[in-house]
């Protein structure tokens, strides 16, 4: 992976976002006022996240972490951000399972105060895989930790998944439904193609999202199971650990509701990605973790239901994730961070691997993939 710099987050000011905090924070809770405000070294390129503490003269308050939506200046990744949702998905997950969710402690609806909604939630200490370098890379906890320690973690990060779709109800997550006609897989999908025709609106387009879009109908599952509540950004990087176990999960701007088995697939293949791009750096990587043969029989084992129709899920995570990355790459053009190559499909990372996936080589073993 290059180590060229992080592309731009935001084009907001941060010591006035500070400023606006306090004033706020004094309506929500007379007399506090927001110290140690600091922006994490890890902070997203979708919603961002300020980290603070709160001095009050009454009842402590645990350090805090605020959401705010994207900054519709720094050429954002998604088309909306939907603060409400995330706040009450938060909720209702806190309310009806025993993950370990943050206490969400207030919403913020009107642009007025930052700029834009927001949200805050009590602030989880521990540690998180990086993704830059990303935890595959030598020289990071996660990669120091022995295999039984990693099979530790993995356990427990599975048991998430298997925790989150069996305890909430999807009848209580009716506001996550996505629009359109059909099934929750159907509607999942198109919305998908309605992402990628608006990243691509003016832009030129990835004939390899389109051929993977093309195989996602051809191998399209005839039985797409049970709907459950989907965390959306089901991955490792998005929980934080206390040693090896799960103290916090967080990012939950994708959920939905869909079949089990795209939040497994999404959990495979964001491993998958950054394994691949160690390898191909030179370095071992992490090939015997997060497998995708060991993250199906614990679910299974967990839940009782044995994933289906794997090649389609992984295959719709590695084009999820390819929508993704030409955004951000496109970002990097808009910023004048980038070019555009006379190859479009070039600017996303993995399109060598999810090419394989199209063309049903992927996961043989023969292949140099990992």
């Amino acid at each position: 992976m290059a180590t060229a710099p992080r592309p731009r987050t935001s084009t907001r000011d941060v010591e006035e976002l500070a400023r606006r905090l306090t004033a706020w924070l004094g309506t929500r809770l007379p007399g506090a006022k927001a110290v140690n405000i600091s922006v994490p070294a890890s902070n997203g390129m979708s919603s961002e996240t300020l980290l603070f503490d709160i001095e009050h003269p009454g009842p402590p308050v645990r350090g805090c972490a605020l959401r705010l939506a994207a900054d519709p200046a720094a050429y954002t990744v998604f088309p909306s951000y939907d603060m409400p949702k995330q706040y009450r998905t938060m909720r209702l997950v806190a309310e009806h399972s025993d993950l370990p969710v943050p206490r969400v402690l207030w919403l913020e609806e009107d642009e007025g105060p930052l700029g834009a909604p927001f949200f805050v939630m009590e602030r989880a200490e521990g540690r998180v895989p990086p993704d830059v370098m990303p935890y595959t890379y030598e020289g990071n906890w996660l990669h120091a930790a022995s295999d039984e320690q990693r099979a530790q973690l993995e356990a427990a990060s599975v048991a998430l998944l298997a925790r989150l779709h069996d305890q909430v109800p999807s009848d209580a997550a009716g506001f996550l439904e996505l629009p359109g006609a059909g099934s929750p897989l159907r509607r999942h999908v198109a919305s998908q193609r309605a992402y990628y025709a608006w990243v691509v609106d003016g832009l030129a387009r990835s004939p390899v999202i389109e051929d993977a879009f093309d195989r996602l109908d051809e191998l399209w599952p005839p039985d797409e199971g049970d709907t459950v509540l989907n965390w959306g950004d089901a991955r490792i990087g998005n929980v934080v650990y206390d040693g090896f176990e799960p103290v916090a999960v967080l990012d939950w701007e994708m959920a939905a509701l869909a079949p089990r088995e795209v939040d497994l697939g999404w959990t495979v293949y964001l491993h998958r990605f950054f394994h691949d791009l160690t390898v191909r750096a030179g370095q071992r990587g992490l090939p015997g973790f997060l497998r995708r043969e060991n993250v199906e029989r614990r679910y299974a084992e967990l839940t009782g239901h044995s994933p289906r129709a794997m090649d389609f899920y992984t295959l719709y995570a590695a084009l999820r994730h390819a929508i993704v990355m030409l955004r951000v790459a496109y970002r990097q053009v808009h910023f004048n961070e980038a070019a555009v190559p006379s190859d479009p499909d070039t600017l996303i990372l993995h399109h060598d691997s999810l090419r394989a996936m199209v063309q049903g080589s992927y996961w043989d073993e023969a292949t140099p993939l990992g």
